[in-house]
């Protein structure tokens, strides 16, 4: 029996690849962000999700063409959003809020900012 060959290129196989599914609202839905590929690494993903690139995270993926494998990886990169964040002081983008608030898996020392009812 032949085997296909992979589409990953050989010298792309064995790294961690992050993609972030986006809600786009009611009329578009939810996709995954089209990504350049040196971008999709957990360090780029992380800085654009702090610079307002995605205007609603809702999953994060990671896998490994190498190895095989892939996982749901939401809780860990909000983890390390929420450490991020406590760590550098950065400013939280509001829907950045509700996705660190949502899939946090630990609690961090910080208040992020809540909007107030009512501020113009």
């Amino acid at each position: 029996m032949r085997h296909s060959p992979s589409i990953v290129p050989l010298d792309r196989l064995d790294r961690e690849i992050y993609l972030v599914l986006e809600d786009f609202g009611a009329r578009a839905g939810c996709a995954w962000r089209e990504t350049d590929e040196t971008e999709t690494d957990l360090e780029t993903v992380l800085r654009h999700l702090l610079a307002g690139q995605y205007a609603y995270p809702v999953r994060i993926v990671c896998f490994n063409p190498g190895e095989g494998w892939s996982r749901d990886a939401t809780s860990d990169v909000d983890d390390a959003l929420a450490q991020r964040v406590t760590d550098t002081d950065a400013e939280v983008p509001s829907a950045l809020q509700d996705f660190i608030a949502a899939n946090a898996n630990r609690r961090f020392d910080v208040q992020l900012a809540l909007p107030l009812q009512g501020a113009a």
